[in-house]
């Protein structure tokens, strides 16, 4: 649905309106107006009137409305798209959950398009409504908005997962055995909600360096303002430090994942070893009960008064002595 639609004049809102046709004319009447429309899951017959209106291309809608998109930076003839995936971090679940805002940027316009309930956009707007200075860029000072939004949503999410890692990182190397067994479902649970935010923080790099205007020959992106090279540049070099900051993460996850398993073989070799140990004790014994077990008439101290008591005692000494072998190597 049409969630708010509104006509900015010189970096102030001046009316709102419930027909996207007149609102752009009357933007484009005026040097230093355009008109802002945002949608929220639109669906199809909905969006089709925004289309007309604004002669959005085809294959840009489809991907608006369809969703579950890259972030990415695609222009046409009368507009330029842009996907950006803001990233929530939800700390009663410690979990990871995204969604994707669509930007079409064109002459004295710009129409965001949102999917899902968190998104950064409502906010953008509020502050976006108390920077005139900012607003009179037009358009482009609302992409530039939003995407240092999304990206700033990034930096706080990357500490939040930095955080979880390091307790995480914590339980692994623990001396208690305790939560041993969920420990490598947790990492590998981690390690999904990584790579979630790695496919919306990767991916941006490149839009965002077109934006950013990387290099004396870098090509101007039509309808972004070439003024605003500097702040994208900014938004890039934030972008960077979350990229290494996902990278560092997920390196880091599978050394803890290797490390656990490492660590579950040496705890394995220790029950082995402890298992291997009392087998043997139990052996000597086994071996000396079965052989005076065996009813054979002539055997040796057979009918001497003190065979038992000396049977048990050999059995005791030499358990003691296997006992402190075993435990001297550290085996029990």
């Amino acid at each position: 649905m049409i969630f708010d639609c509104a006509i900015y004049r010189d970096g102030h809102r001046t009316e709102s309106s419930d027909d996207p046709a007149k609102a752009l004319r009357e933007a484009r009447a005026s040097d230093d107006a355009f008109v802002w429309i945002a949608l929220h899951d639109p669906t199809a017959d909905e969006f089709e009137e925004v289309r007309k209106v604004f002669g959005l291309h085809p294959l840009a809608v489809e991907d608006a409305l369809k969703a579950h998109q890259r972030p990415k930076l695609e222009t046409y003839d009368d507009s330029l798209f842009v996907v950006l995936k803001p990233v929530f971090y939800e700390s009663a679940r410690d979990t990871v959950t995204t969604s994707e805002v669509m930007l079409f940027l064109g002459d004295s316009f710009v129409v965001t398009v949102r999917h899902g309930e968190s998104s950064p956009l409502p906010e953008v707007r509020r502050r976006l409504e108390e920077d005139p200075d900012t607003l009179r860029h037009g358009p482009t000072s609302v992409l530039y908005a939003v995407a240092d939004a999304t990206v700033d949503q990034y930096l706080d999410v990357a500490t939040e997962l930095g955080t979880d890692l390091e307790e995480l990182e914590a339980d692994v190397f623990s001396p208690s055995d305790a939560g041993s067994r969920d420990t490598a479902s947790r990492i590998y649970v981690f390690k999904r909600q990584v790579l979630e935010f790695r496919r919306a923080t990767v991916p941006l790099t490149v839009p965002m360096t077109r934006l950013a205007g990387m290099g004396q020959s870098a090509t101007p992106v039509p309808f972004v303002d070439t003024s605003a090279r500097p702040f994208f540049r900014d938004v890039n070099d934030h972008l960077t430090r979350v990229n290494e900051s996902v990278e560092g993460l997920d390196r880091l996850v599978s050394d803890i994942l290797s490390a656990h398993l490492a660590q579950m073989g040496v705890r394995q070799n220790d029950d082995m070893r402890k298992i291997s140990s009392w087998a043997a004790m139990a052996a000597i014994p086994t071996l000396i009960a079965g052989v005076y077990g065996m009813n054979f008439e002539h055997m040796p101290e057979l009918h001497w008064v003190w065979g038992y008591p000396a049977v048990v005692a050999v059995m005791a000494v030499l358990e003691l002595l296997l006992y402190r072998n075993f435990k001297r190597r550290g085996w029990l």
